[in-house]
């Protein structure tokens, strides 16, 4: 069984002004998804489901139309504020979804087989999917065992603003113990620092984060549904409040004894949080075309994806 790439791909991109997961970054006019896409199907992945929001959709399926249909199954599920389980009453004044949690949550009848999630506006380079397909193609179905591929905390800043990074615990046989949502991460001339509660701490540049790429068997959604009622009950009234799939992975050790593999890559990391970060990934594709990591044309249909 092959497993399934989710990106979720339904955020509304504040810090950067415009729809990111569309931003043309590549020398042929490629998205980020295109890449992680293109990487997913040589690392043996079977199928990519994306969360959108509707107000999207069309826009969004155009955009990748023919792309890669004829390489990969593709399937899209709705992130919207009503597309809750069962039993859950939506707060009149809620604007938004739930975040991180509740996205991964309205994917669970479109995927039956173990998958990994990422981010569609992150690159996280051809050496993740192969570890993370190697580890997801090894599970079955039913195992409770979880993944979270991490990188070192240098590899991953931005040059121009602060971050939000999960820092991971791991006890001596490499599995997590925890993740703890550290903001306003950035470096300064004493190192690299965070903030909390308006005083700033020191973190070392080596510290494994999470930066949303784990994998799962589909045991999550089960666990998300519980998880998600109990979240209902005690922020419903918080009409800002995010249901983060880190605490589900958290919860999962601590409550259902779920075994999470912390997964480690050597890789930078880059994104587009902030507007000015594309001109530091537009070059960072062009490098990789020119070492020969991705062709110029990434959906060139005279070759496969090798």
């Amino acid at each position: 069984m092959k497993p399934t790439l989710l990106i979720l791909a339904a955020g509304i991109g504040s810090r950067y002004g415009s729809l990111k997961q569309l931003d043309q970054l590549g020398p042929s006019g490629e998205t980020i998804i295109d890449y992680s896409v293109f990487d997913a199907i040589r690392a043996g992945f079977g199928k990519v489901v994306f969360v959108i929001r509707q107000s999207i959709e069309q826009e969004f399926k155009e955009h990748f139309a023919g792309k890669f249909s004829d390489k990969i199954e593709v399937d899209y599920v709705l992130q919207e504020l009503d597309n809750v389980p069962e039993g859950i009453e939506v707060p009149a004044d809620r604007v938004k979804p739930w975040g991180t949690g509740h996205a991964v949550l309205v994917a669970a009848e479109a995927i039956q087989e173990p998958f990994a999630m990422i981010n569609a506006d992150d690159f996280y380079g051809r050496e993740a999917f192969e570890t993370i397909g190697a580890w997801l193609a090894a599970r079955e179905v039913e195992e409770n065992t979880f993944c979270l591929l991490g990188y070192k905390l240098k590899n991953t800043l931005s040059d121009f603003g602060s971050v939000s990074r999960g820092v991971c615990e791991a006890d001596e046989d490499g599995h997590l113990v925890s993740i703890t949502e550290r903001t306003k991460i950035s470096r300064t001339e004493s190192g690299i620092e965070f903030e909390d509660n308006g005083e700033t701490q020191p973190l070392d540049e080596d510290t494994i984060v999470s930066m949303n790429i784990m994998g799962f068997t589909p045991k999550v959604f089960s666990y998300a549904n519980e998880f998600f009622h109990e979240f209902i009950q005690a922020h419903s009234h918080e009409l800002k409040s995010e249901f983060y799939i880190p605490t589900v992975m958290s919860r999962s050790i601590n409550e259902k004894e779920t075994d999470v593999e912390l997964l480690t890559s050597e890789a930078k990391w880059f994104g587009v949080t902030y507007k000015e970060d594309k001109e530091a990934a537009v070059e960072a594709l062009k490098e990789l075309v020119a070492q020969g990591v991705y062709p110029a044309k990434l959906w060139d249909h005279s070759q496969e994806a090798v």
